[in-house]
């Protein structure tokens, strides 16, 4: 069932959303190489606390940790550890927070760690502009399959592959509600989009093949081809007729200047 927001419940979900944001910016201050994912996990945990909210992901379905902490290959769900970022890593964050009320954020930005092989730089800068392509068909009156049509559409064109298997999400008072939102599919189709619909929406994109292996830890999921995967995500609302973006990038953009992707 899709739960339609009202305009209070947006702007919970903003609070929510924001304070995801300024996480991945504070992460932004501390990503190069020699620091561990694991530390990066407690950085996140420190400040989603300080700010009087809760990690979202920490616990769910039985998952260790604050972040998802996804390096190269690993395409999502990787689990912090004692890995040293090294010079030339790409690093994707998936954050989640809960306010008091009970609201969850839930965002997403690949990080380069040092140097990055520029091929590796276009797939993080493509799967991003797929992501504000998805979000422009985000508007009432459209279906969910315009806004799966367009990323596709995108990075495909560019010769990069999609991930089937993992979706985007409806976000509320749970982290995944309906409708699921994938990255692949055809226009007018899936469910109609309405005011006050809230979504996440998050191209997970592969720069070979489209196939993807899940670790024997059942989180960690890679390319089969071991390959590099990028992953941007924002949450959004459909308000009054239009996305409204309730998840940022611009706190990373502040950190990064030039470096910013």
């Amino acid at each position: 069932m899709i739960y339609l927001k009202t305009d209070e419940e947006i702007e919970l979900l903003r609070k929510a959303n924001l304070v995801v944001a300024g996480t991945l910016a504070e992460l932004a201050k501390w990503i190069e190489p020699g620091i561990t994912t694991r530390r990066l996990d407690q950085i996140a945990e420190e400040y989603i606390r300080s700010q009087g909210c809760t990690p979202g992901f920490k616990g769910l379905y039985g998952f260790p940790a604050t972040l998802c902490t996804s390096v190269n290959e690993v395409v999502v769900h990787g689990i912090p550890s004692n890995y040293v970022l090294e010079d030339g890593d790409i690093v994707s964050c998936d954050c989640g927070a809960v306010t008091p009320e009970g609201f969850n954020g839930d965002s997403t930005y690949t990080f380069c760690v040092g140097e990055v092989a520029e091929e590796t730089k276009q797939l993080l800068r493509t799967t991003k502009e797929s992501l504000y392509v998805g979000i422009e068909h985000a508007v009432a009156g459209n279906r969910i399959g315009d806004i799966s049509n367009a990323i596709q559409q995108y990075c495909e064109r560019r010769n990069y592959s999609v991930v089937r298997e993992m979706t985007g999400h409806g976000v509320g008072r749970k982290l995944h509600e309906d409708p699921e939102v994938p990255n692949y599919g055809r226009r007018g189709t899936g469910p109609l989009l309405r005011n006050g619909m809230t979504i996440a929406i998050e191209p997970m994109i592969n720069m070979g093949g489209k196939n993807i292996i899940t670790e024997r830890d059942g989180w960690t999921t890679r390319t089969r081809d071991r390959k590099p995967s990028a992953h941007f995500e924002h949450s959004i609302a459909i308000h009054h007729g239009k996305a409204d973006i309730l998840s940022s990038f611009d706190g990373i953009q502040e950190v990064l200047g030039d470096r910013f992707i």
